[in-house]
């Protein structure tokens, strides 16, 4: 890709073109890369793009690393512009700083579409490479890159995950049916079509944990994995205060990371996949959860069901985003669905099936 700027007005447009290219990067960082923020990364010289690259599954090298990596004549870094969604890191972690590796191949111009939180960074990042002399610019696309990072800013920021509220409904407003109408043998109760089913499946693979009450486990036994779609299942988080889920339910069965929440007190197996956490269930359950979320460093929660645990978030406010899938079929009678209020950003159809995102004002 080669573009020739005539003028400001060009070159930042150019700019953002570049930008773009680094958001469509970052994508494929989603759910991998977490705790860490999926960051897009190019490099160009002379109006073409000479490297490309986004970061890593957790623990492996940062979207600033592969682009560099990938520059197959390393000379022209030196006379090259690295275009990155967020500022390049200036800490030692799992990883070298990306700041020292950018001044070690001396590229000459830095752009940057937003400054990190992470207190390590905070602008630590971008003062090294101005004092080792690179032309640093700030802002290009701030508010896409801030969107496409809003799980790592809100982790950042107020110290909890970015939640995601999910639920599918009829067409006249029920989650499901009066248990009386339900299965003998606890199986999930399709609302929505197979290829709805497939979209709620990819949100899985872009988010770090999927969280559901005791009732669902117990009426619906779901895998809660992305069976239906390629990339990782997010770590299970089951709400089970008096541990009444016991058996061969598939949350169990050791193949995910799955966090028991429970008001009981457990001692954990260190062989184990399932880890236990005690707290307590009173009328701030929604913040106690979040604060253990945070403390084990999940950055973005699906909550999946049922109705009074999605209830308990939105009674508290906790809650980022919301996914609502609208199926053609009515009940009558039956669980009803949430209600809230938002900003509705978006709303398609799949087939027959209705999909609206609501932001929480």
């Amino acid at each position: 890709m080669q573009l020739a700027a005539t003028s400001d007005m060009q070159k930042n447009s150019i700019e953002e073109i570049y930008m773009l290219r680094c958001l469509q990067l970052a994508k494929n960082g989603l759910g991998k890369a977490a705790p860490n923020p999926a960051v897009g990364c190019v490099i160009v010289h002379q109006q073409k793009i000479i490297g490309e690259g986004y970061t890593s599954p957790y623990g492996g090298p940062h979207a600033e690393v592969n682009a560099i990596a990938s520059v197959k004549d390393k000379s022209l870094l030196s006379e090259a512009s690295l275009f990155v969604t967020l500022e390049p890191c200036s800490h030692f972690g799992k990883t070298p700083p990306c700041a020292d590796l950018i001044i070690k191949h001396s590229i000459a111009n830095v752009i940057i579409g937003c400054s990190d939180p992470h207190l390590k960074v905070a602008g630590k990042g971008i003062a090294k490479l101005r004092q080792a002399g690179c032309n640093v610019t700030l802002g290009v696309l701030e508010a896409e890159c801030r969107d496409h990072h809003k799980r790592f800013f809100r982790f950042q920021e107020d110290r909890r995950p970015y939640i995601i509220l999910k639920w599918a409904q009829s067409s006249d407003g029920f989650m499901a049916p009066e248990s009386s109408m339900r299965f003998d043998a606890p199986q999930p109760y399709w609302i929505t079509n197979k290829r709805s089913r497939q979209l709620v499946h990819k949100w899985r693979s872009e988010e770090q944990a999927i969280l559901v009450g005791t009732n669902t486990v117990l009426e619906d036994n779901p895998e809660l994995t992305t069976r239906h779609w390629h990339g990782n299942s997010p770590i299970r988080v089951i709400l089970d205060k008096d541990l009444k889920i016991k058996g061969d339910y598939n949350v169990l069965d050791n193949k995910v990371k799955t966090l028991i929440i429970t008001q009981q007190i457990v001692t954990n197996d260190p062989k184990s996949t399932i880890i236990y956490e005690q707290i307590d269930f009173n009328d701030h359950l929604a913040i106690e959860i979040a604060e253990l979320l945070f403390k084990h460093k999940i950055i973005s929660i699906i909550i999946e069901g049922g109705a009074r645990t999605l209830s308990t978030f939105i009674n508290s406010g906790m809650w980022d985003e919301a996914r609502v899938l609208t199926g053609c079929t009515n009940m009558d009678k039956g669980l009803k669905a949430p209600h809230l209020s938002g900003n509705i950003i978006s709303e398609y159809n799949i087939m027959e099936d209705q999909v609206k995102i609501i932001l929480n004002d």
